[in-house]
C-alpha cells in the first residue's frame, strides 16, 4: 500500500526514532509498504518517520544512481543492486574528506542544496530478519544511508547547509508545510488548512 509522506514542518520529523524488536506489529507489512512508497516516489531511500513513525527503521534502494553516466562503473554495478533494509542502525564511524553532493528529500519536494558529507561510515544494524551487520560503505552509497540516517536521529538536510541558504529557502520551506507544493506522490502537510 503506497502512504503519504510527511511533510516538512511536521513534529515527527524532528524526533529520534526508538529501537524496535522483532514483535514491532506489522512490521515486514510496514517494510513492503515503504518499499511500494518509495518505488512509486521515485526516491532511493525512505525513513519510517517520514511515513509518521518514529522508530529506527529505513530502507535503500540506489539503483535509479545506476544509470548515472558520470559515476565510474564499478561504482554504478555497486548502486544498481544495493537495496537494504535498515533496523536500529548506529553510525559508528565516519571518516575521510567531506564532499558535496546535491541532495533533495521526499519530504521536502522542490528542493535541492549542496551538502557536505564525510566519504566513508561504518554502520551497524540488523535486517528484517534481526540478523546483525556492520557494513562499511563510501561514495553515494554511503551519503544515502547518511541521509537517511539523518532521517531517525530528527535531522533533515537542510539543517546541513549555511545559514544564508537556509534564509533563501525559507519561505519555500513554509509554503511545504502548508501544502503550497505539488509532488507527484501523496503527501500529508502538517500546517495545510482545511476547508
Amino acid at each position: 500500500m503506497i502512504l503519504p509522506i510527511i511533510a516538512y514542518g511536521d513534529p515527527v520529523l524532528r524526533k529520534v526514532g526508538v529501537n524496535i524488536d522483532k514483535d514491532y506489529p506489522n512490521l515486514s507489512e510496514l517494510i513492503e509498504n515503504m518499499k511500494e512508497t518509495m518505488v512509486n516516489a521515485q526516491g532511493v531511500g525512505l525513513a519510517a518517520p517520514q511515513i509518521g513513525k518514529a522508530i529506527r527503521l529505513f530502507i535503500i534502494d540506489t539503483s535509479p544512481f545506476a544509470k548515472d553516466e558520470e559515476l565510474e562503473e564499478n561504482e554504478r554495478e555497486f548502486l544498481a543492486n544495493f537495496k537494504k533494509i535498515f533496523i536500529n542502525a548506529k553510525i559508528v564511524k565516519e571518516e575521510g574528506d567531506e564532499w558535496s553532493f546535491s541532495e533533495g528529500c521526499l519530504s521536502i519536494p522542490d528542493i535541492r542544496e549542496e551538502v557536505f558529507r564525510e566519504e566513508k561510515i561504518t554502520i551497524e544494524y540488523v535486517d528484517e530478519n534481526f540478523k546483525k551487520h556492520t557494513d562499511t560503505l563510501d561514495g553515494l552509497a554511503a551519503r544515502v544511508v547518511q541521509h537517511e540516517y539523518d532521517h531517525i536521529e530528527g535531522i533533515l538536510f537542510t539543517d546541513k547547509i549555511s545559514s544564508l541558504k537556509k534564509r533563501l529557502i525559507k519561505k519555500k520551506l513554509e509554503n511545504i508545510s502548508k501544502g503550497k507544493v505539488n509532488p507527484d506522490y501523496r503527501m500529508k502537510f502538517p500546517l495545510l488548512k482545511r476547508k
